[in-house]
């Protein structure tokens, strides 16, 4: 494991504050809207800020932040309220800094505000470095962009009192993912008033939805079953540490199931026809095959009317597995919740005949010259239906 994600994860847990999110073409200056610096959400403005800054006049603070445990820069946190503008950039880290560079795109930026004026940066560049400091915190990609406080996400007070009722309604066991994923989308449907309508109208903002609420609401579950244990001694070392990987296991669990079971209940809801798991040649299982593992095996079914999807919620590194996953399906659809990849990685991928669907939202971060070529969950969906029904 790189130090770095170790180092990342110590210094959100020792901490005052600290903020993640991916680095978008827009950051590295590979797109015409590039603004200098890191671009903060109004969300995160505490990060830095006593208040949130008032439209007609700028706001600025002087900080300097130690990068990767190596160097240090001097820089600024400003709030841009007048004109047009209204937003939060993180700015001024010198001539030389490597860390905005074109091939950071995708990458995870964690922010840690250690004093006043002191703050700890980290970008993570491998998959498997962003998945294990997301996992660690029982994230997924759409959980990013938000503040961390105390190694947990801020929560929205609005869902309490459903989640309280769930909770209160759990058995001695601890639930599967597939039940958590569920509930998830219970409470957002009665939070946003979601009918299966609208999640055929609107998949992409409901997928994201569904997993923002799977994510407070996990947590939620993970207070409700160890604040006892964790309140108690621990009689040895050992106890300790075998209670903290039953934590972080099911926190890696979750997080590896949970895109695929919604991704499930959307084709679902949308009628479509489908396997998950996959079953193809040696055994593979890829995520999902359209309309089915029967249908890829019937030679006499033409293969043209056959879909693959595979689903990593990362994949600047990854999207390489699902290469040999499918024999008769010649491109490949990847759904990702990865906010960002270099123009260089998309070509390749492109030339490997693998096409990214990511949620609509998340479009505008890849570079600008990329964007028709990848589809959103919605077009995908189409797409997917036109097989079935040719």
């Amino acid at each position: 494991m790189n130090p770095i994600v170790e180092n990342a994860i110590n210094s959100v847990n020792s901490g005052i504050i600290s903020f993640c999110r991916f680095i978008t073409a827009n950051d590295t200056g590979i797109t015409d809207s590039h603004q200098s610096g890191f671009y903060i959400p109004k969300i995160a403005y505490n990060l830095f800020f006593d208040s949130q800054g008032v439209r007609g006049g700028n706001a600025e603070k002087f900080i300097k932040i130690k990068w990767q445990d190596d160097f240090e820069t001097d820089s600024r946190a400003i709030y841009y309220g007048q004109g047009t503008r209204n937003e939060y950039r993180l700015t001024r880290f010198g001539r030389d800094f490597p860390l905005l560079k074109e091939e950071y795109t995708g990458g995870l930026l964690i922010i840690t505000k250690i004093s006043n004026d002191y703050y700890q940066g980290y970008v993570l560049n491998e998959d498997e470095d962003i998945e294990y400091f997301l996992d660690v915190f029982g994230m997924t990609p759409a959980d990013t962009n938000t503040l961390i406080k105390n190694g947990s996400r801020v929560f929205s007070a609005d869902i309490e009192g459903l989640m309280n009722t769930y909770l209160a309604s759990l058995p001695k066991d601890f639930p599967d993912t597939k039940n958590i994923a569920e509930e998830a989308r219970n409470i957002s449907t009665k939070l946003t008033n979601t009918v299966p309508e609208m999640v055929i109208k609107e998949p992409d903002k409901a997928i994201v939805n569904w997993l923002q609420t799977e994510y407070e609401l996990f947590k939620k579950i993970e207070i409700h079953y160890y604040s006892n244990r964790l309140s108690s001694l621990f009689h040895s070392v050992d106890d300790f540490v075998e209670m903290a990987h039953t934590v972080i296991n099911r926190r890696m669990s979750r997080a590896g199931k949970s895109l695929e079971h919604h991704l499930a209940a959307t084709f679902n809801i949308n009628k479509l026809l489908f396997d998950n798991p996959g079953k193809t040649e040696g055994n593979k299982k890829p995520d999902f095959i359209f309309p089915g593992n029967n249908k890829y095996h019937d030679s006499k079914f033409t293969s043209s009317k056959l879909v693959f999807l595979g689903a990593k919620t990362t994949c600047k590194d990854r999207w390489r597995q699902i290469l040999n996953e499918a024999t008769r399906i010649t491109t490949k659809h990847l759904f990702t919740l990865q906010q960002g990849i270099s123009k260089n990685q998309l070509k390749e991928m492109y030339d490997s005949n693998v096409v990214l669907v990511v949620p609509q939202q998340y479009i505008s971060t890849y570079p600008e010259e990329f964007r028709e070529k990848i589809l959103d969950l919605s077009t995908f969906i189409n797409f997917a239906k036109h097989k079935q029904d040719e």
